[in-house]
C-alpha cells in the first residue's frame, strides 16, 4: 500500500505523530509482524495484507510507553478499531490522543495457514472474518483501501456462533465435561492475557499471592480458576479480536467461551455489543432500575 506508506511519511515529517505503529514483513515468507516506525525512511517498511493478523491495539495501553512519547498512529483494521472503542470507554486514552489509520479487510489468515499472496477462500480466513461486519472500518482519520462489502448474517449467528450454540445445547455434565477437558491443557503460559489488549492491569490477578486467588500450578482447580475468572473479566468487553484463541499453544477454544459471553450481554442487554459505540455506558458499569433480574437464584 504506497498510500499507506506516503501518508505514514507525511505524518512523522510534519511532526503530527510521534511513532507510526503498523505492520512489516516478518522473518518467515507469508508471515507478517508489528513494526514502529519513527522516522519517514522507516516507512518504507510497512506493508498490509491479509497476512496481518495482530491487533496492534495492545501498543496503545499502558503495558508499553507509546503513548507517553506523544500522539501515535495506528494501522487498525476494522475489529481493531472496536477494541480502541473499547479503550477508549474505559478511559485509557481519549479519540483525540490517536490517530487512526484505518485499512479495509476482507479477511485475515487462520493461524495454521502462510499467507500466498492470492485472494482467501472461507476456509483460509480467521474465524472472526466470517462474521464480520465492519470490514470497512467505521471510524478513521485516514482510510486505505477499496471498501468491503460485508457478508455477516444477522449478529451472533454463524462462524464461532455455531458452536457457542452446539455447546449451549448440552446438558450440565456434557458441558462440564467439554470446558474440563479443554482447560486441562491449559499449561498457564498465560500467552492468552499477553495478546489481549483488555488485559491492561498493572497487576493481574495471576501475580497476587495474598490471599492466591489463582492457583499458580497448572491443574484442573487453578486451570479452571484462571480460564473462567478471565472470560469472566472479559464478559461485556470481548470484541471478538481472536489473539487469545490465536496464541493458546494449547489450542483451548477460547473463542467459544468469549463469544458465548458476548451473545449473553447481546441477549439480556438490548443487543449490546462491545466495540461499536463509545457513548453507550458498558452493560458492567452501569445501573438501571429495570435491569434484568432473572440470573438470581
Amino acid at each position: 500500500m504506497e498510500s499507506l506508506r506516503s501518508k505514514a511519511k507525511e505524518l512523522l515529517q510534519s511532526g503530527d505523530v510521534t511513532t507510526i505503529i503498523g505492520y512489516a514483513a516478518g522473518t518467515k515468507k507469508g508471515k507478517t509482524k508489528p513494526y514502529f516506525a519513527y522516522t519517514p525512511e522507516e516507512c518504507e517498511k510497512l506493508i498490509f495484507t491479509p497476512a496481518c493478523v495482530n491487533n496492534l491495539v495492545i501498543y496503545l495501553t499502558r503495558k508499553f510507553d507509546f503513548m507517553k512519547k506523544g500522539k501515535v498512529a495506528i494501522v487498525a483494521k476494522g475489529c481493531d478499531i472496536k477494541t480502541i472503542n473499547v479503550l477508549i470507554q474505559e478511559n485509557q486514552f481519549k479519540r483525540e490522543d490517536i490517530l487512526i489509520l484505518g485499512v479495509t479487510c476482507d479477511g485475515v489468515v487462520d493461524k495454521e495457514v502462510v499467507y500466498d499472496g492470492n485472494t482467501l477462500s472461507d476456509d483460509e480466513k480467521s474465524i472472526k472474518c466470517i462474521t464480520c461486519d465492519v470490514n470497512t472500518p467505521t471510524d478513521f482519520d485516514h482510510l486505505f483501501g477499496e471498501g468491503v462489502e460485508s457478508n455477516a448474517l444477522e449478529p451472533m449467528t454463524g462462524g464461532i456462533y455455531d458452536e457457542v450454540d452446539r455447546v449451549r445445547g448440552l446438558s450440565q455434565s456434557e458441558k462440564w465435561n467439554y470446558w474440563m477437558e479443554h482447560f486441562d491443557r491449559c499449561i498457564k503460559c498465560y500467552a492468552c492475557k499477553k495478546v489481549c489488549p483488555l488485559c491492561y492491569c498493572d497487576v493481574c490477578i495471576t501475580e497476587k499471592n495474598r490471599p492466591q486467588w489463582i492457583e499458580t500450578s497448572a491443574h484442573s482447580r487453578g486451570n479452571y480458576a484462571w480460564n473462567i475468572k478471565r472470560a469472566m473479566d472479559l464478559s461485556g468487553r470481548c470484541t471478538f479480536c481472536g489473539e487469545c484463541d490465536r496464541s493458546c499453544p494449547a489450542e483451548i477454544p477460547l473463542n467459544v467461551i468469549n463469544q458465548e459471553m458476548s451473545k449473553l450481554n447481546y441477549e439480556a442487554f438490548e443487543g449490546y455489543r462491545a466495540g461499536y459505540q463509545t457513548e453507550e455506558i458498558p452493560p458492567f458499569v452501569s445501573f438501571k432500575e429495570d435491569d434484568k433480574e432473572d440470573f438470581i437464584r
